[in-house]
């Protein structure tokens, strides 16, 4: 006995080692004493210590089977196999394909088995389904099916070093993406500081959110830095506490020992307090609730409430296979009865068991020891054991089958138990796995969908791929998917707002916004299709349609703050979880019914919710806990999964036999086992706050569940809700039921109140109750309300918006009725008999009136106002009532045209807010909220009587409707009801509701009554306003707007007025009124940047200047007929003057640094002055002297005087000057006046701009300056105001109208003063298009760029000679003509990215290509006859050139490198050369010597030369070139001239490529070039300019235009230069369709593309046509070649008489006609031309120079080979290249940083290489914007010891593709082999003399490029 006396003790010492928790509530593992085992940690952190004899005894003592595990068991059956890890199996499982043992040693060594064709066989044998390989999870069990080539990333992606995936724009965003950080590796240090808007606050770690959201008790930021410092805001209700944070945490948690608060400010200054009944005091202090005492949880934190707990702790529960001791302690079911006491009372032996006397015989060699399986003696005695699968029964003998599907955890899905085993099996849409065990979800690899505030991202839970679905969003929370719909939906708590967007990312829309608070929980049903949601801050549970639709609050009572939802619709249930003051989770119908709470105990914040399908549980995270738990979903059998390690669980999700879950603390993604908790991985770390999560699986959406609702919704109108196996038809909230299937249709009755950010309703015609959002947009701050039965109307004001709006009850037909000149409008009446709107402005102190559409708005009350507050009207007695709650508070009364005004109560009264007519007592209700209280009176202020005094913390709105009041409290938060007569009956109908302002009861019966003013509108002109008897009724005119002595009928408008600019908006204030009041001219048209302003008060018109739009428009003064009549080259015009006098217009433009003028409606504009501006700004007329007056405040700030032509200019004043702003002028004082913003000063001096004094100072910062009478008046942006003074003293000063931000020019206009005499009244002054004025007379002027003809009066109808650009988005003329040189615009319509440009002076056409559209167009310069010459097969035209002899068409196309030709017209189109191209830019034609030239900038940058078919082709220039962008000829001198982009330089040679010399050796970036008599014309992309310098010298450069953006082609217009002829310009040569000339002779060609005519290439020679064709129709083709009006047609008589000369004979030999696409030369006359002689002549010369240059390229052949010397191979910059794409991402990163990357190891020293400046280069030509020019500054590229900076314009994301063509080095040099030595290679040529520059060494060596595009 002495073993067991021993074993005795070491149970004794042991007994407390077993209680849970000794280790402690924080720590992940047990430490046991010596010679004791340590159990398996359970789920709840309880530690078990046994003895270590204990382990492998075969008996379960730990319960977990923990210390039998592994442990090798002395004996099997003989139809048992032993596993290694001594588990016993039955033999049959042996080799089966089955992972029975557990640790594979039952399928080793097996033979190999034949897999089926729909298997993978693994490598340890087993097979499974295809399906499966390369899913992403181990089915094999050695990974054998996981091994796969990793996934390849897309351009968009970025590789992290581990080989995932992830966006490429998140690579150094600051957030780690990638698992193993690579993305942040190696990130630029300087992040760019993001600067918030004015009206947006700033999170602490940058982000910007609307500045409304700051201290509204929202987490918007994220870090709820936008709550904190919000002391004088109280986000949180009753019963909560406010953390130092913002947080709102239950106020129950304050001083409890958990830091609730983010910041721990719960926990501070905690003094030990006494708890209360309900609770229990620890030892530290703390109180806890008291039915947590004993419950086996150590809530304390110390364990004090689970002390002294033996009476009343429950006996823990032991495994089946365990004993329970009566100390409650588990040990092995085989250590009863063994003859030794294992339990610390002995109660497993005698005398509390019955067990059997032990004979000393006992042996399993006799009968088995009585075993019924298996025996084994230890020491001595007899132990009995069973078989795998039984359990050993209470005598030790005999065993029972043991049930596994009882417990957890055997089988995935479906458990079936048979003898001595048991099966398991799935569900619908699961598979078993080889193990036969696990369920495999059938269908795609699962996707984790979370929301992390700032996006929503996707991951592969198996596998390290991670992807974005949707960015940029504010604070998305909630979220679910609709996986057949492919939809997902979220919730964003920052804008209150459900969203939906496909789940590829695209079509994002609104599907609820409104009604909103806190949307935390989100949840979808697939079947019926309808989107569930909880708000916290609504406390409310609604249903809608996917759509938003059909919208019910499903839950709302009883509810605190419901978070989560999940649904089960095939079970028709919905469950949420609600972490208000009593936490819990509950289930209900999804109709809302049976209702019921499953789980109310140990919960604080139950987070996430999600339901398992296949399992039937449901399983929810705790926050406050920190634990994860599962519960049947009627809420039994519940259990804690994990309780360790969970530091802020959120959401939770699972599939199949995992969890997953978000976790706030650790900004993580984790899983666990779902059944143990354990195999605890972490998915992905490191997230920005990861929110709700799902798994985006089919099988999380079976589609196996009925649809209760059917094919036709139930039957129900509107919403079908399932509600268990049946349905519910349902109506949208406050809609009430017809029947049990229909809704009504409309409301008869609800309450209507205003809460700041949102209008509610309340409807009456139900039992509910339930407040319902109205759905309408941008609500920001609504307080005073109205409604109109008839219309179905409710109105509303906005203090925010400072606007009264209007819509439908229901939201529909939404607008805006009065939304200028308002300040703070807060009461709103409307007069239901005359349709008028009434309201007061507590900003303005006006009471105002109009149509109820805002139309003829009218000021009735402007006097003694002092903060008029709420407004109500009588229109049966014709009154209206106000309160003001100003220095004085009253309640006043006045007619409704504001007749009689009277005080009825202006005692005891402190802030009547509130106020009400109650018509049928005829008394006047109001609240006050200063005084408390709720009163009335009789409507004439008598009898006053206070209804209710007590309770009342803050009443602001107040309404009345049959016996009852109603009234808003602000404090209370509520909305509260009582008995209208005695006050009693008090009830509360809504509370917990922030900002409650206005409240009215709308209905349908309102009282109707006659008046005069419905008969023919009381006969007035405008307005009919009723007024008390006896008068009844009067007439009123619009604003401003005076009343005719009849009475009845308004002026027409207003004769003195002030007119000013205010950026978005133009206004008038009318000085024939005793008030200033603004009024908007209701221009129909956008207004951006509205700066300056005139007006002509002869036709009553306004014009103004928009700097945004880039235009001068005009419109009447009444806002119609609204016109643009200035719309090109404007940049920004600061300063305009009407002469309404002499009919024109002047302006001043500060980016063109230009005066002009033209006639009123923008014709014949004229550039007056151009020279010596430098920000001219405002601008004013002296019409009858003849002088126009300017002021200038560029860096020499000045004020100018000139005559109205522009002559006899003078500088009036330039001294003491900083910003002369505002300009004006005193014509009766003969004075000039202007404002300066920096001297803070109006000034005034006489007309010659002496005398100069002081009139006003400080003014603080003067805008707009105008005159009228005896006052100035100025706009100041400082102050916002407008001001006035007295003009000759400067005193008086007064604020016409304040709070006006935006404010620009102004005027002040008499339309009854004379504008005085025309002095070009008379025939226009005798002049053909402009006159102007002038002090001595008139002078005759001409429209820019136009000259005028010798009699000094009549204009030339255009420019002889000019420039023709284009810039991107215009095509624009510089005449040469004149000398201003003036950019004059081209109205060609429809101009998105001109390149090209060449002009036809035969028709007078400009062609021009589009890459954008990629066409070529024609246009007259008119901007009319615009035709698509070319629309289709191209790809980047980038040269274009005309042959105006033959009327041929050609171009160069960089995308498909090929040079092409057709008819002028676009027909007869063929490809002239398609071979050795890579990119061709421009083109040039000599028609008269037959040549075609072309530049090409491919890796091996060259100029070519062939004749105009293509033929004869030639290199001339090939060495020292870089980038050939420009290309023109000078026809004279026989020169070709380009421009060299990379080596910035312009050069000239010959036509064959000799005497090559420099022209211009530094230039910026020049682009393309033309010449023009003795200049030479380039665009320069850098400088945005065209210049010119001497094209025989270089010298003599000068700026034409500057400050141009996107400058492209130029060509020159001349009639010198278009001229000669050629064999061509006659009859088209006698060609049927293409006409080239040649150096010596010309050619006939055909299309490439069959026209539908016979072609021939003989000239003179017409194929017959087929008989089958009309005379008609040949007649028709043959005359279809093109026809001008000013070129001679080509007949087609030659080739018709041709045809007749071919016999039937000839032709079906095949003699009349050549093949169609072969080219023949044509002989011009007969006999032995001229040019053969000289043809000959020089051919002999060519073999002889061919001869030489064999010998020199023998000599040098090693210099080609030379590496130094290797080809030029830039990467050209180009529109769009085929085989690299390069995007430019708006992301915080170098905006040229992708376009850059490229191979290191081809990269030079210098950190940037010209090749990337390429890059960049030519993502400029496709870009409208000018960013990217400063990304190139910082480029900088040494070549031959010259620095330069390369600049470029701001790029959109494009693609640019590269050549497929290049030419490789064998190419090149199989090139240079046929062209042995190229006619400029090695020349150095002699110069003109005259010119005496040194020529350029063209043997210039190149440094090493890359040799090829994919080096680049």
């Amino acid at each position: 006995m002495q073993p067991v006396a021993l074993l005795m003790c070491f149970l004794f010492a042991n007994v407390l080692l077993y209680n849970p928790g000794v280790t402690g509530s924080g720590s992940t593992e047990c430490s046991c004493g010596r010679n004791h085992f340590t159990c398996t940690v359970s789920a709840f952190g309880e530690c078990t210590c046994i003895p270590a004899q204990w382990q492998c005894d075969g008996d379960n003592d730990c319960g977990d089977h923990s210390d039998e595990d592994g442990c090798m068991l002395p004996t099997c059956s003989p139809l048992e196999f032993h596993c290694d890890n001594g588990k016993c199996i039955r033999r049959s499982w042996v080799c089966d394909g089955d992972n029975d043992c557990g640790d594979d040693s039952d399928e080793q060594d097996c033979p190999p088995r034949e897999c089926e064709e729909d298997e993978f066989h693994c490598q340890n044998g087993y097979c499974i389904r295809s399906l499966w390989h390369c899913d992403g999870d181990n089915d094999c069990g050695d990974d054998s099916d996981e091994q796969c080539d990793m996934r390849k990333c897309s351009d968009k992606e970025f590789r992290c070093n581990d080989g995932s995936c992830i966006a490429e724009h998140w690579y150094c965003d600051g957030d780690t993406d990638c698992k193993d950080g690579s993305d942040e590796e190696g990130c630029p240090a300087d992040v760019p500081i993001t600067n918030c808007s004015v009206e947006e606050f700033q999170c602490a770690y940058g982000r910007c959110i609307l500045d409304i959201y700051h201290c509204d008790g929202d987490d918007d930021c994220g870090d709820w830095s936008d709550e904190s410092d919000c002391a004088s805001h109280h986000p949180c209700r009753s019963g909560e506490f406010l953390c130092n944070s913002g947080l709102c945490i239950n106020a129950g948690w304050r001083c409890d020992g958990d830091s609730d608060c983010d910041d721990q400010s719960d926990e501070k200054n905690c003094t030990a307090s006494q708890c209360t009944t309900d609770q229990f005091r620890c030892k530290s202090g703390r109180c806890i609730r008291l039915s947590w005492r004993c419950d086996g949880e150590d809530d304390c934190s110390d364990n004090s409430d689970e002390e002294d707990c033996e009476k009343t702790a429950e006996l823990p529960h032991c495994a089946p296979d365990q004993f329970t001791c009566g100390t409650g302690r588990c040990i092995g079911q085989r250590k009863v009865c063994n003859g030794a006491k294992d339990c610390q009372d002995g109660s497993d032996e005698i005398p509390h068991q019955n067990c059997r006397e032990r004979s000393e015989e006992e042996s399993c060699n006799v009968n088995n020891g009585g075993c019924a399986h298996k025996c084994q003696q230890v020491r001595g005695i007899v132990q009995c054991t069973c078989h795998t699968g039984y359990r050993l029964m209470q005598n030790g003998k005999l065993c029972q089958d043991v049930d596994e599907c009882a417990e957890d955890g055997y089988c995935s899905q479906g458990c079936t138990n048979v003898e001595g085993g048991f099966q398991c099996w799935c569900v619908q849409g699961y598979e078993l796995r080889s193990d036969k065990r696990g369920c495999k979800a059938l269908g795609p690899e699962p996707v984790l969908l979370f929301a992390n505030r700032i996006d929503i991202r996707q991951v592969l839970p198996r596998r390290s791929e991670y992807t974005l679905l949707l960015n940029n969003l504010e604070n998305a929370i909630a979220l679910d998917f609709h996986h057949s719909k492919e939809l997902v939906f979220w919730s964003d708590v920052t804008l209150d707002r459900i969203m939906k967007a496909n789940l590829n990312g695209s079509n994002v829309e609104e599907v609820v916004s409104t009604g909103l608070e806190s949307p935390g929980g989100l949840a979808i049903d697939w079947i019926h299709d309808k989107l569930y949601w909880t708000d916290s801050g609504t406390s409310r549970i609604e249903v809608s349609n996917l759509d938003g639709t059909q919208r019910k609050v499903l839950l709302w009572q009883n509810l605190e703050k419901p978070r989560a939802i999940a649904l089960h619709p095939m079970e028709g249930t919905i469950y949420w979880t609600d972490w208000g003051n009593t936490p819990r989770i509950e289930y209900a119908a999804m109709d809302g019914s049976n209702r019921k709470i499953i789980a109310d105990t140990h919960l604080f914040w139950p987070n996430g919710l999600t339901i398992d399908y296949a399992g039937q549980r449901m399983y929810w995270v705790d926050a406050k806990h920190h634990v994860i738990e599962r519960a049947d979903l009627d809420g039994q059998n519940r259990k804690a999964v994990i309780s360790q390690g969970l530091p802020h669980p959120f959401a939770i999700t699972v599939f199949e036999d995992s969890l997953y879950w978000t976790d706030w603390h650790t900004k993580s993604i984790n899983s666990a086992n779902k059944f143990t908790g354990k195999n605890q991985e972490i998915i992905r770390n490191k997230l920005h706050f990861p929110m709700d999560i799902h798994t985006l699986h089919p099988q999380r959406q079976p589609a196996a569940g009925r649809n209760h609702c059917g094919t036709n919704n139930g039957g129900c109108s509107h919403l079908c809700l399932p509600s268990g196996t049946n349905y519910t038809c349902a109506c949208p909230t406050g809609f009430k039921k017809v029947d049990a299937y229909s809704c009504a249709g409309s409301l008869d009755k609800f309450l209507l109140f205003a809460r700041r950010t949102d209008i509610r309703r309340i409807s009456f015609d139900t039992e509910d109750k339930s407040d319902d959002v109205i759905p309408l947009a941008d609500v920001r701050s609504a307080v005073a309300l109205d409604w109109d039965a008839k219309g179905e109307y409710i109105y509303w004001t906005d203090v925010t918006t400072d606007s009264i709006n209007r819509a439908k009850w229901d939201g529909t037909k939404q607008e805006a009725v009065v939304d200028t000149s308002l300040e703070s409008p807060a009461g709103l009446a409307v007069d239901w008999l005359t349709n008028k709107l009434y309201w007061t402005d507590a900003g303005t102190d006006r009471i105002e009136a109009s149509n109820l559409d805002g139309s003829m708005r009218t000021v009735l009350i402007w006097e003694n106002l002092d903060r008029p507050r709420d407004i109500v009207v009588d229109p049966l007695g014709g009154y209206m009532y106000w309160t003001d709650w100003g220095a004085n508070p009253k309640i006043e009364r006045a007619g409704l045209d504001a007749s009689e005004r009277i005080v009825i109560i202006s005692s005891n009264l402190t802030w009547p807010n509130g106020l009400a007519v109650d018509y049928e007592t005829e008394r006047l209700y109001w609240a006050d909220a200063g005084m408390k209280t709720i009163e009335y009176s009789n409507l004439n202020g008598t009898d006053r009587t206070v209804l209710i005094g007590s309770q009342l913390p803050h009443p602001f709105g107040l309404t009345l409707h049959e016996d009852k009041i109603y009234w808003t409290d602000w404090q209370s938060k509520s909305i509260q009801s009582a008995d209208k007569n005695d006050g009693l009956g008090r009830l509360t109908l809504r509370e917990n509701l922030e900002n409650l302002m206005d409240i009215h009861m709308f209905h349908r019966h309102r009282t109707p009554a006659a008046t005069m003013c419905k008969i023919n509108n009381g006969g007035c002109s405008h307005l009919c306003l009723l007024a008390p008897l006896p008068k009844a009724y009067s007439c009123a005119c619009p604003t401003g707007i005076n009343l005719l002595s009849d009475g009845k009928t308004c002026a027409p408008g207003m004769t003195s007025f002030l007119i000013f600019a205010r950026r978005t908006d133009i206004r008038m204030v009318s000085l024939d009124i005793p008030y200033f009041a603004d009024v908007v001219v209701p221009v129909n048209g956008s207004m951006k940047n509205t700066i300056a302003i005139g007006v002509d008060p002869k036709e009553g018109k306004v014009y103004w200047s928009d700097s945004t739009l880039n235009k001068i428009s005009r419109a009447n003064l009444n806002g119609s007929q609204q016109e643009d009549i200035v719309t090109t080259g404007l940049m920004t015009t600061d300063g305009l003057a009407v002469d309404a006098t002499g009919r024109k217009i002047y302006w001043t433009d500060t980016g063109t640094n230009r005066i002009e003028v033209a006639n009123l409606d923008g014709t014949m504009r004229k550039v007056l002055i151009w020279q010596n501006l430098d920000s001219p700004r405002a601008i004013a007329l002296h019409q009858e002297k003849g002088y126009m007056y300017w002021t200038d405040w560029g860096e020499h700030a000045k004020l100018e005087r000139a005559a109205m032509d522009g002559s006899d200019r003078v500088v009036l004043i330039n001294s003491n000057l900083g910003w002369p702003n505002g300009l004006a002028i005193d014509k009766v004082g003969s004075r000039l006046l202007w404002a300066d913003a920096h001297t803070e000063r109006i000034e005034a001096a006489d007309l010659n701009g002496v005398d100069r004094r002081t009139l006003v100072t400080p003014v603080q910062h003067p805008y707009g300056l105008t005159l009228l009478d005896p006052h100035i008046y100025w706009t100041d942006w400082q102050t916002r105001s407008i001001q006035r003074a007295d003009k000759n003293t400067g005193g008086d000063i007064i604020t016409v109208r304040g709070n006006l931000p935006g404010l620009m020019d102004i005027q002040a206009i008499d339309r009854v003063r004379p504008v005085g005499f025309n002095k070009c009244s008379v025939r226009n002054g005798g002049c053909s298009h402009l006159c102007l004025p002038r002090p001595s007379g008139t002078t005759c002027a001409c429209p820019t760029g136009i000259q005028m003809k010798s009699d000094g009066r009549t204009c030339d109808n255009a420019p002889e000679t000019y420039l023709l650009f284009s810039s991107r988005g215009s095509i624009r003329r510089i005449s040469l003509d004149t000398t201003d040189y003036t950019d004059v615009h081209v109205p060609v319509p429809e101009l998105h990215n001109v390149i090209s440009l060449d002009y036809d002076s035969v028709e007078m056409k400009v062609y021009y290509t589009d890459v954008y559209l990629d066409v070529i167009r024609s246009a007259n310069l008119n901007g009319s006859g615009m035709l698509t010459v070319i629309g289709q097969g191209l790809k980047t035209t980038d040269g274009l050139a005309i042959d105006w002899v033959a009327r041929n068409l050609y171009w160069t196309d960089t995308g498909r490198n090929t040079i092409e030709v057709s008819w002028l017209d676009g027909n007869c189109r063929k490809v002239l050369i398609n071979n050795s191209l890579d990119e061709p830019r421009a083109i040039a034609v000599f028609p008269r010597k037959g040549y075609l030239f072309w530049t090409d900038w491919g890796n091996l940058a060259k100029i070519e030369r062939a004749q105009l078919d293509g033929t004869d082709r030639k290199v001339l220039i090939n060495t020292d070139l870089g980038w050939p962008n420009g290309l023109t000829l000078d026809y004279d001198t026989r020169r070709i001239y380009w421009v060299d982009a990379h080596l910035d330089r312009i050069e000239s040679c010959d036509l064959n490529g000799k005497l090559r010399q420099v022209l211009v050796g530094q230039v910026t970036h020049p682009f393309a070039l033309t010449q023009h008599d003795r200049w030479i014309y380039w665009t320069d992309w850098q400088t945005k300019s065209v210049q010119r310098v001497d094209k025989y010298t270089g010298r003599n450069k000068e700026t034409i235009l500057a400050n141009v953006e996107g400058l492209m082609d130029i060509i020159v217009v001349s009639p010198q230069r278009q001229t000669g002829t050629n064999s061509c310009g006659v009859n088209n040569g006698g060609c049927t369709h293409l006409c080239f000339a040649r150096a010596a002779d010309f050619v006939c060609a055909c299309p490439d593309e069959p026209d539908g005519r016979l072609c021939s290439v003989d000239p003179g020679y017409m194929p017959p046509f087929p008989e089958t064709t009309s005379s008609d129709e040949r007649d028709d083709t043959v005359g279809s070649r093109k026809n001008f009006d000013s070129f001679p047609a080509k007949p087609t008589d030659s080739v018709e008489n041709t045809i007749e000369k071919c016999s039937q004979e000839d032709a079906s030999q095949g003699l009349c006609s050549q093949n169609v696409n072969q080219v023949l030369p044509a002989i011009n006359g007969e006999g032995l031309h001229i040019s053969y002689i000289i043809g000959a002549i020089l051919s002999i010369l060519a073999i002889l120079i061919l001869i030489a240059a064999v010998i020199i390229y023998r000599h040098k052949k090693s210099k080609f080979n030379d590496p130094v010397v290797s080809n030029l191979t830039y990467s050209n910059p180009s529109y769009r290249t085929s085989t690299q794409e390069v995007k430019i991402e708006t992301v915080q990163k170098p905006a040229i940083y992708n376009q850059l990357r490229y191979k290191k190891e081809t990269a030079t020293d210098n950190s940037y290489t010209k090749g990337k400046i390429k890059i960049v280069e030519g993502i400029c030509l496709l870009s409208n914007d000018d960013i990217y020019w400063d990304d190139l500054k910082q480029i900088k590229v040494t070549r031959g010891g010259i620095l330069r900076d390369h600049a470029c314009m701001k790029a959109e994301t494009l693609s640019i593709q590269g050549s497929t063509d290049s030419l490789g080095d064998t190419e090149t040099e199989q090139l240079l082999q046929d062209e042995p030595l190229s006619e400029c290679s090695n020349v150095k040529a002699r110069a003109p003399e005259r010119s005496g520059l040194p020529l350029p060494d063209t043997g210039w060596k190149h440094s090493r490029k890359p040799s090829t595009e994919s080096e680049v």
